[in-house]
């Protein structure tokens, strides 16, 4: 029901006719079907929140609906693919030019290039293009 939660959207409250008003149920109210489902709207949020980092938690932390909250970490991640590819396309920029600059220490030389194959390799890249 938790995924339901994220997948659907929240329970949608049911409303009673009470004196020729409609209102909605209270909690009390809800058949236990109803209450298990609010219950797991409130779980799911509070899932994926917990899951967050910091920089992003900030950010939808106002979000109190998991499947609107998950809509819009979908869309901020998104935005961490694009910046994945462009640091990825950066580094390769990198590896083609990679050159000896005058007056380097073959030490320097082989700690730029140590730490340019690092960077690489924590994007799992491969050399195979070149």
């Amino acid at each position: 029901m938790i995924l339901e939660s994220v997948e659907n959207g929240p329970l949608l409250w049911p409303t009673i006719k009470e004196n020729g008003v409609t209102r909605s149920k209270k909690y009390t109210e809800l058949s236990a079907t109803e209450a298990i489902q609010d219950d797991c709207d409130v779980k799911a949020t509070n899932i994926i929140l917990q899951g967050l980092p910091p920089e992003v938690y900030a950010l939808v932390s106002t979000h109190k609906v998991a499947k609107e909250l998950w809509e819009i970490i979908q869309m901020l991640m998104q935005g961490t693919l694009m910046t994945k590819q462009e640091r990825e396309c950066k580094l390769y920029d990198e590896f083609d030019k990679f050159a000896y600059k005058k007056g380097e220490s073959l030490r320097d030389f082989y700690l730029r290039f140590s730490l340019l194959l690092n960077d690489m390799n924590i994007y799992n890249m491969k050399l195979e293009q070149f």
